[in-house]
């Protein structure tokens, strides 16, 4: 099973060290989200260089932002400072409150803005010189674009219809928060597949990220989630999917319950069509350390099966 978990410290040290043990346990995947470190990249170019497989990916990185032109420099810094294949871009168009309330920006047109962007990141990390024309972006790129020295994979995080299409038509698949096997196999998996294939793409990736824990009371676990992730809820872009994946909220999402329980969800996900699961650890009960522990135990017997 490809299995990865998310990436995070509180140090620069710390986070490399996390990533060389994630690697050691056989693990195939770190995903920092964009706030982590303040930004996530220098930290993870240097855990970069100090892995040899582990794939580090971002998820995801805001492109309201941050110009397509200057996230392909930044990758491409990234990629040449690992000094090897590995880094993944993941990226995605946020949500209206933080575009808007917070950076004060427009979030009027975020799927038109999104496969804009998309279309000059695919022509920058290909090599290829970045001339682009659009309603939101008009790009001469010129020498300013950095080619990166490793193949970089792109993953849109697409939870709607337009994104979903843009993820499969473009890029190499996407990465997924709060959708559910029943939101991956009814949405998320025929939509993309079908989008890559009607343009002789190879098969996407679906990498799909819920919050897991191993407890032997699922009502506490579950409550717990719902102490942590209740945000998410509220988002409409989440909120879409985890209606279409008929659940009330995140914590009904996540992935709780004993080891056969948690075996049988996760496999549920790579039934429904995810090529990779993002298990975002959470602790349960007053010993966190030990909550947190017996998951990543069934996680590692996981990711060696």
């Amino acid at each position: 099973m490809r299995i990865g978990l998310s990436g995070g410290a509180a140090t620069v040290d710390r986070m490399i060290e996390q990533a060389k043990e994630a690697e050691a346990d056989g693990f195939t995947s770190l995903w920092y989200a964009s706030g982590v470190g303040g930004d996530p990249l220098v930290a993870m170019a240097l855990a970069g260089r100090e892995t040899t497989s582990l794939e580090l990916g971002t998820s995801v990185l805001q492109t309201y932002t941050c110009h397509p032109v200057l996230i392909v420099n930044r990758a491409a810094s990234v990629s040449a400072a690992m000094g090897r294949p590995g880094f993944t871009l993941g990226i995605g168009p946020s949500h209206q409150p933080v575009i808007e309330d917070i950076y004060g920006m427009s979030y009027a047109y975020p799927g038109r803005h999104t496969e804009e962007y998309v279309r000059i990141l695919t022509a920058g990390l290909n090599g290829e010189t970045v001339n682009f024309v659009g309603e939101d972006f008009r790009v001469r790129g010129g020498q300013r674009v950095t080619t990166p020295a490793a193949p970089i994979p792109l993953l849109v995080a697409a939870l709607g219809p337009r994104l979903l299409r843009i993820a499969g038509e473009l890029a190499d698949g996407t990465i997924l928060w709060m959708g559910n096997a029943r939101a991956v196999e009814v949405h998320v998996s025929p939509r993309i597949r079908k989008a890559a294939a009607g343009v002789g793409r190879p098969e996407p990736r679906i990498v799909a990220g819920l919050p897991v824990a191993v407890h032997s009371d699922a009502d506490k676990a579950r409550h717990a989630a719902s102490e942590l992730f209740a945000g998410y809820g509220i988002l409409p872009n989440y909120r879409r999917v985890l209606d279409i994946g008929h659940v009330d909220g995140p914590a009904d999402a996540a992935i709780v319950g004993d080891e056969e329980s948690v075996t049988a969800q996760i496999q549920e996900l790579f039934d429904a069509g995810a090529t990779d699961v993002w298990a975002a650890i959470f602790p349960v009960g007053d010993d966190r350390r030990a909550s947190r522990q017996r998951t990543r135990a069934l996680l590692k017997e996981l990711a060696a099966a």
